[in-house]
C-alpha cells in the first residue's frame, strides 16, 4: 500500500497509534518502507509543555529528542545476588553499550529543518503514544519517541491512562483528528483504546504494524471472523468487562474487514498463513534498523533473551527459572535481557540462582542487538525475537537458537490454546537453530 490517500492536490494524513516501543519500531520501519515523513506546520498540534503540565492534564510533550553520550540498559549483576530479596537491585549504564550517532533526516541541514521540511512522499505522519502506566514500557517509549522525532517525524504524547477522566481527555482531543485522518495505523488492534479509536475515525487506509506474535493470531482470527482475544486469553469465559466492551469490539472487528470503501494493511515480520480476502500482508525486513545501527560488535559467548510468559500466567515460576538455569550453563550464557513486562521479584532471584548479568533494555532488543555488543549466539524462548532478530541481524554471522517450551512448564490456568500456539511460534521461525526444551539437570 502506498502512500496515496487523501484528496487530491493533498498529502495523506496519517495517525499511527502506538502503546509500546515495539510498535513504535514496527510504525518506523512502515513509514521507512512507505517513504513518510514529519507533517510539518500544517500537521495536527502538539501539546505544549505548559498545557502538559496542568493539573489534571491528560496530554505531556516528550523531551525534546537528545541520545545519552553514555546509554546502555539498567542492569542486575551478579554481584548484587545477594541483595535479591531485600532492597533495590543496582541499576546503572552499561558502557559496552556504545552510544549511536544522532541522523537528521535526508535532506535537513539543521534542526528547524525537521520540523518544517518539505513534503518528501505526499504523505504526512503523527506518531500518537498512547502512553501506558509502567514504568519500563514508558522509559523504552520515550527513547523511542527521540529516535521517531531524529527521523522528521512528529510525536504527540498522551498520558491516556494518568487518572479516571484521562481517557475522556484523550479521545476528546482525539477527535479532530481521527476525523481527518486518511490513515490509521496501529501497533494492537486487540487494544480497548485502539478499537474505541476507530469507531471514530473515517479513515479509508487501516494499517496493522507487527505487535509481536500476537499479530498471527490476529489475522488468523479476522480471516475466521472470530471475536478478537489475545491468544493467552482465548478459552476462558468473557469476564463482565468484555460483555460491557463487546459492542465496540465487534464494531472494530467490522471496520478491520476490507470492502470496497476502506483498505486494510497488515505489516509485519511474523508468518502469515490465514490471510482474510482483500488484506494486503507487507513484509518487514527491519530495512531501517539495518540502516540507522550497527553492525554489531559480536563477542564470544551467549545472550539469552527473556520473557514475560511466567507474568502473563502461562509458564510457572519456578519451572521458568529452572530452566533457564540449565540453559544458561549448557550454551554458556552471561547475560539474561530482560522482557520489558518481567517483574523486578522474577529477575532479582534469577540473579541470584543463575549467576547471569541481568539487563534491562532501554530499546527493543532489535535495536540493542543491532548496536551490539551481542554474543555469537542468542538463546530464546519462544517469542517475537526468534522471528526478528534474524531480520535486523542478517549478515552479522549471530545464530538465533530457539528453546521449546516444555508443556510440564504451563500453569493449571493456562488457556487451552497456549501450547500450539508457542509450538507453532517456534515452529513457523526462519533462520533459526530449534534447541529441544532442556530438562532438569
Amino acid at each position: 500500500m502506498s502512500p496515496r490517500a487523501g484528496q487530491a492536490g493533498h498529502p495523506a494524513r496519517t495517525l499511527a497509534f502506538v502503546e509500546s516501543p515495539v510498535q513504535l519500531l514496527n510504525v518506523l520501519e512502515w513509514a521507512h518502507l512507505h517513504g513518510l515523513h514529519d507533517p510539518g506546520p500544517s500537521g495536527p498540534a502538539e501539546p505544549s509543555g505548559a498545557a502538559a503540565g496542568g493539573a489534571g492534564a491528560a496530554t505531556a510533550s516528550v523531551p525534546p529528542p537528545a541520545l545519552p553520550t553514555q546509554p546502555g540498559p539498567a542492569h542486575i549483576g551478579p554481584a548484587h545476588a545477594g541483595h535479591a530479596h531485600g532492597g533495590s537491585a543496582h541499576a546503572g549504564p552499561v558502557p559496552a553499550v556504545p552510544a549511536q550517532g544522532r541522523r537528521l533526516p535526508a535532506g535537513a541541514a539543521a534542526a528547524g529543518a525537521v520540523a518544517g521540511g518539505t513534503a518528501a512522499g505526499g504523505a504526512e505522519l503523527t506518531v500518537v503514544v498512547l502512553s501506558p502506566t509502567d514504568p519500563m514500557t514508558r522509559g523504552q517509549l520515550r527513547r523511542m519517541a527521540d529516535l521517531a522525532r531524529d527521523e522528521g517525524y512528529r510525536v504527540r504524547w498522551e498520558e491516556a491512562r494518568g487518572g479516571t477522566t484521562a481517557p475522556f481527555h484523550t479521545i476528546g482531543g482525539l477527535a479532530g483528528s481521527l476525523r481527518r485522518a486518511d490513515r490509521i495505523v496501529m501497533g494492537d488492534p486487540f487494544s480497548r483504546y485502539v478499537q474505541l479509536l476507530l469507531t471514530i475515525t473515517r479513515a479509508r487506509d487501516l494499517v496493522v504494524v507487527d505487535d509481536g506474535t500476537a499479530t498471527m493470531e490476529f489475522v488468523a482470527q479476522l480471516a475466521r471472523g472470530e471475536r478478537l482475544v489475545r491468544w493467552h486469553r482465548k478459552g476462558g469465559r468473557p469476564g463482565a468487562r468484555d460483555l460491557l466492551f463487546a459492542p465496540v469490539s465487534s464494531s472494530a472487528r467490522r471496520r478491520l474487514t476490507p470492502s470496497d470503501r476502506r483498505r486494510v494493511e497488515v505489516f509485519s515480520s511474523m508468518p502469515v498463513t490465514e490471510i482474510p480476502d482483500g488484506v494486503t500482508v507487507t513484509a518487514n525486513d527491519f530495512a531501517w534498523t539495518r540502516a540507522r545501527f550497527g553492525p554489531p560488535r559480536i563477542t564470544q559467548s551467549a545472550d539469552l533473551v527473556g520473557t514475560s510468559l511466567v507474568e502473563t500466567g502461562v509458564v510457572d515460576g519456578d519451572r521458568y527459572l529452572e530452566a533457564v538455569r540449565n540453559l544458561a550453563k549448557a550454551h554458556g550464557a552471561t547475560r539474561y535481557f530482560a522482557h520489558r513486562r518481567e517483574s523486578a521479584e522474577k529477575l532479582h532471584r534469577l540473579a541470584a540462582e543463575t549467576g547471569l548479568e541481568i539487563v534491562r533494555p532501554d530499546l527493543p532488543l532489535e535495536l540493542i542487538a543491532r548496536r551490539g555488543p551481542i554474543g555469537r549466539t542468542i538463546l530464546s524462548f519462544p517469542s517475537t525475537v526468534v522471528h526478528t532478530l534474524p531480520l535486523a541481524l542478517a549478515g552479522t554471522g549471530v545464530r538465533v537458537a530457539v528453546c521449546d517450551i516444555d508443556p510440564t512448564w504451563l500453569t493449571d490456568t493456562a488457556s487451552p490454546r497456549a501450547q500450539g500456539f508457542l509450538s507453532g511460534v517456534t515452529g513457523t521461525a526462519r533462520d533459526v537453530h530449534r534447541l529441544a526444551a532442556v530438562s532438569p539437570a
